[in-house]
């Protein structure tokens, strides 16, 4: 059971950190991949205020979300919208802002690399861990907190995705961006917040898992990238509820690969779970298949 207990706060590393590209690019569209870059610069941030004054965790974790928040928000306005407004068709628009996505990625990484010389960076905070102990399964108070917070968002997301006006225009977009449209749905302010939430979450992830390891490195952001990408082709694109459920298996067929001592496997898992749902399922566990209008 503790096995399964330290698989979960993993899962709700991964799920913190994919729920906001899963939100971005099963809703409007758009494959981030300067996510990893926000959820490593917000932490960054925290680091370059904290070592000027200690802050008790709250703050840090308030910080790091809103730097990523407004992150996400400014590259969405000043990238990702002239992009879509400029291409000739969605398809180009895409490859675009995956390129784009992957450049804006690059600075960043660069200003941390060159500021911690590409070592581990983490916090000074007058918050300081303690260990909890519940039904004999140990955990600290802050892989309590990321389970707590992984599950909540994840569950929170999903309901809110389906049952609020906003929520259901932003599915309606993902399905159809023309019609909705012509109904009204106002795509890029929906856009740009949508972005922004996503860019808060990936904040939310950076701190706590800063606070979980005690540090982390520049390129830490880019390692989740390909985790995340798994855990949404696995869960199935625009579904929230997928998401959560792909952040735990993947953290616990990671876990059962560390448990059986076969180390060098855990990344190889990702891959394969990728290829394997590609070939048996394309649309993922809890995706619908792709329907076509002629």
């Amino acid at each position: 059971m503790q096995d399964v207990l330290n698989a979960a706060t993993l899962g709700s590393i991964y799920l913190l950190f994919a729920l906001g590209m899963a939100l971005v690019w099963g809703t409007i569209g758009i494959l981030n991949f300067a996510h990893g870059a926000t959820f490593m610069f917000s932490a960054f941030i925290g680091h370059l205020v904290t070592q000027r004054v200690e802050l008790p965790m709250l703050v840090i974790v308030a910080i790091a979300v809103a730097v990523g928040a407004a992150m996400s928000a400014l590259t969405q306005l000043l990238a990702f919208q002239p992009i879509l407004r400029r291409a000739k068709s969605q398809h180009a628009a895409e490859m675009r802002i995956l390129i784009g996505g992957i450049g804006i990625a690059a600075i960043p990484l660069a200003i941390a690399q060159r500021e911690t010389r590409s070592s581990p960076f983490g916090f000074q905070s007058t918050y300081s861990a303690e260990v909890m102990e519940i039904f004999g399964l140990r955990i600290t108070t802050t892989g309590m907190i990321i389970v707590l917070c992984g599950l909540g968002i994840g569950i929170g997301l999903t309901v809110w995705l389906r049952q609020s006006r906003r929520g259901l225009a932003l599915r309606a977009i993902g399905v159809d961006p023309e019609t909705t449209a012509g109904m009204g749905v106002n795509r890029p302010a929906l856009a740009f917040g949508t972005m922004a939430v996503a860019g808060g979450l990936a904040g939310l992830a950076g701190a706590l898992l800063t606070f979980q390891l005690g540090a982390i490195a520049p390129e830490t952001g880019d390692q989740l990238l390909i985790k995340a990408f798994a855990i949404i082709v696995l869960g199935g694109l625009g579904s929230m509820a997928g998401t959560v459920l792909g952040a735990y298996i993947l953290a616990g067929a990671e876990s059962f690969v560390l448990e059986m001592n076969w180390g060098t496997w855990v990344d190889a898992v990702s891959f394969g779970l990728i290829f394997l749902i590609l070939l048996v399922r394309p649309q993922g566990l809890l995706g619908r298949k792709e329907v076509r209008r002629t």
